[in-house]
């Protein structure tokens, strides 16, 4: 079988049609590019080309290899790009697992900055909620995933990316609707659309630590796992609810945004994580991408794996 070496030496005498010129252009002597040409005909069992003298001109077998081997050097010019390219982290594929509300403004902002910064890069995206994620990050199913909590495991590191308010969702038709913010004191006995303790139990556990704080009772009248359907009971008038920030840009109808005066000022956060032993070489410059620009604090968090079972509960 021949060697690219020995379709490197016809194409350019094939284009050259004159040996002295394509030895150099190909920086080598004349007489070792005509042993490749030779070794080149004798695998092919067919002669390429016409020699005198004077001349060189390809025989109807030449005329017809030559398009072939052109695109044999480029197919080959090409694998070595594209290889270096996935080694680099310029290209390749990555599976990135999110929860339902970073779909609402952070995801769609960081496809983005990835299409605009990394776009040889293949995004593979699944909506999962927190545990399922941290699952599929041991099974090496996802790449990263953005987490409501950090898993908090030697294996793995975490990075801060969002961090958002709580504002109220409040049915347009309340008197609160109409007032230029809210307090957490006029949720006091107010009939609220509370998340499951279950699949959602990151905002539940965040929203009555905000209450207790505060000292203020709401009446909880409904447990939901989604931020659209809490939403939808909300514009249904069975009470308020508190929700993340980007909530607001699912537009519901009938359903009226106002900020809250709490501590802290902004308590849902969103967390990037990711396995310290993944070597998909596209996960270093996607994270050097996102980590850039996303102005959190430098340092990755770690910890020991009760703290992820911890994790692995919340949704």
């Amino acid at each position: 079988m021949f060697e690219f070496s020995q379709l490197r030496c016809f194409v350019a005498v094939a284009e050259e049609l004159h040996f002295g010129r394509a030895a150099t252009r190909l920086s080598m002597t004349q007489p070792p590019l005509s042993r490749q040409v030779q070794l080149l005909e004798h695998n092919l069992r067919t002669q390429l080309f016409e020699r005198t003298s004077r001349t060189v001109k390809l025989t109807p077998a030449g005329r017809s290899f030559l398009p072939e081997a052109r695109r044999l050097l480029n197919l080959a010019e090409s694998a070595a790009f594209s290889a270096q390219r996935v080694a680099s982290g310029d290209a390749g594929t990555l599976t990135l697992g999110f929860t339902a509300a970073s779909g609402y403004s952070y995801l769609p902002s960081l496809i983005s900055s990835l299409r605009s910064r990394l776009p040889g890069v293949d995004l593979v995206l699944k909506e999962l909620v927190t545990a399922a994620q941290v699952e599929a990050l041991m099974s090496k199913q996802l790449d990263v995933g953005l987490v409501r909590v950090p898993v908090n495991h030697r294996d793995f590191a975490s990075r801060c990316v969002l961090r958002e308010p709580l504002i109220a969702a409040i049915p347009r038709t309340h008197p609160l609707a109409s007032q230029p913010f809210a307090t957490l004191r006029d949720f006091e006995h107010q009939p609220f659309i509370m998340y499951s303790p279950y699949e959602a139990q990151y905002l539940h556990n965040l929203v009555l630590s905000v209450f207790g704080r505060a000292g203020v009772a709401p009446r909880y009248v409904q447990n939901m796992s989604q931020i659209h359907s809490i939403l939808a009971l909300v514009r249904a008038e069975m009470g308020m609810a508190l929700v993340p920030e980007a909530a607001a840009a699912l537009n519901f109808e009938g359903v009226v945004f106002k900020a809250v005066e709490m501590e802290p000022a902004r308590p849902v956060e969103l967390f990037l994580t990711w396995s310290r032993t993944n070597d998909n070489p596209v996960l270093g410059a996607f994270l050097e991408t996102v980590l850039t620009t996303s102005g959190t604090e430098p340092e990755a968090r770690s910890g020991t794996a009760s703290a992820t079972r911890s994790a692995s509960r919340a949704s």
